[in-house]
């Protein structure tokens, strides 16, 4: 009988190991210490929690992205986190109550019943921040800012910025009167930008002359910020909630102009990430040649209603774990340290190590050869009545 291989790991599942795991969470720290500087506070979200409460408001978008299983205790159907927004929603809206502005950063694990995009993972580390209890486009200015240092921190050089709006996809599905069992049809098309299948529904009589021209346009409005000169063009008038969300992309494009002057931007107008609960402003980085998102975002407004508390509402989410591996962040550690005797009766011997360690040093005991402590450069030795640290001289030292 074949062994099986108890070694492998579930597909779209995996771990880290030294050097790599030390990296990430010196990433982890260094992200962290951003956030704070701005001044978001740390919130560390239940792994599990019960079904009701994860997947509320915007969590209903996740159903099946949730992995779902029975408390023991009581018979309760709980969920495995799928993603944090709506746990910082429950605990802005509950746990704190916060009056006001209220700011929260978070990184954890995550768990996907699959992936977001083929071959991807289904265990992100998501790192991210929401602002609640402000609905000022300086908000989203602030989100947006911090998604770009983010990815700076991470040593992301190359990346772009994608702006977009969901108001006007769903005012432009009102103003030309889809019903709701045509809309989901005429969304999917929007988002694959697929023109023959919109050519086709206006073949077939299922929307007019006038939905297919707006929406032929709305699938063609993507680019650099001059778009908007054509959206308004194509779309203006139509409604005063797409005028409004215009005015509001052009107001975001000079900010981010001034703000990040070197960063390109790109506006698509057909982009609808997190459409069933988004309600403005969405934005994305993206690097040249992936297919996938760096890190994502946009407004959610009253998303706490569902909790009893509808505040505005903004923030952005990413996996940390695929910034750091298109990122050049380096671990600012030495990867060097000191080979100690493992005497635990030696009180001098042991007062030098807790000073050393004290110090910042990496101290390895019990391993008096270096051979026996892989990446300790030095030695703590006895020499003249004192424990002193040197240098480990190699063969090819000593010969020059």
């Amino acid at each position: 009988m074949m062994q099986s291989k108890r070694w492998l790991l579930p597909e779209g599942v995996q771990e880290t190991v030294p050097p790599e795991s030390w990296r990430l969470e010196a990433a982890r720290r260094a992200l962290l210490d951003l956030y704070w500087r701005w001044g978001f506070d740390l919130i560390r979200p239940p792994l599990i929690e019960y079904l009701e409460s994860l997947l509320t408001g915007a969590g209903h978008e996740l159903d099946l992205q949730t992995f779902k299983l029975t408390d023991q205790l009581n018979g309760r159907m709980m969920g495995v986190r799928s993603d944090m927004t709506t746990q910082a929603t429950r605990i802005d809206a509950h746990r704190l109550a916060a009056t006001g502005p209220a700011r929260y950063c978070y990184i954890g694990s995550v768990l996907r019943t699959r992936p977001e995009e083929p071959g991807g993972s289904r265990s992100p580390l998501q790192v991210g921040v929401e602002k609640f209890g402000d609905g000022h486009l300086a908000s989203d200015l602030e989100i947006v800012s911090l998604m770009l240092e983010t990815l700076a921190v991470m040593g992301i050089s190359r990346s772009y910025l994608d702006l977009g709006h969901v108001a006007i996809y769903r005012r432009l599905v009102v103003a030309c009167g889809i019903d709701a069992e045509l809309e989901p049809t005429v969304f999917d098309v929007v988002q694959r930008k697929s023109r023959p299948d919109l050519d086709r529904l206006a073949a077939d009589q299922r929307i007019d002359a006038t939905t297919h021209a707006r929406f032929s346009a709305l699938i063609e409005l993507n680019g650099p910020a001059d778009v908007l000169a054509e959206a308004r063009s194509a779309l203006g008038g139509i409604d005063s909630t797409i005028d409004a969300a215009l005015d509001e992309l052009a107001a975001m494009v000079a900010l981010v102009q001034d703000h990040y002057p070197e960063m390109p931007l790109y506006l698509d107008l057909a982009e609808l990430r997190g459409y069933r609960y988004k309600t403005g402003l969405l934005f994305a980085a993206f690097a040249p040649g992936l297919g996938r998102e760096l890190a994502r975002g946009g407004r959610y407004d009253d998303v706490g209603r569902a909790f009893g508390r509808p505040r505005p509402a903004t923030g952005f989410s990413a996996d940390l774990n695929l910034l750091a591996a298109l990122g050049e962040f380096a671990d600012q550690r030495p990867a060097t340290g000191i080979a100690a005797p493992g005497d635990n009766t030696d009180a001098a011997l042991l007062a030098e190590i807790r000073r050393l360690r004290a110090a910042g040093e990496r101290v390895v005991t019990g391993s008096p050869e270096a051979a026996d402590a892989p990446g300790c450069d030095r030695l703590l030795e006895h020499i003249d009545g004192t424990w002193r640290v040197r240098a480990i001289t190699t063969k090819s030292d000593s010969h020059g």
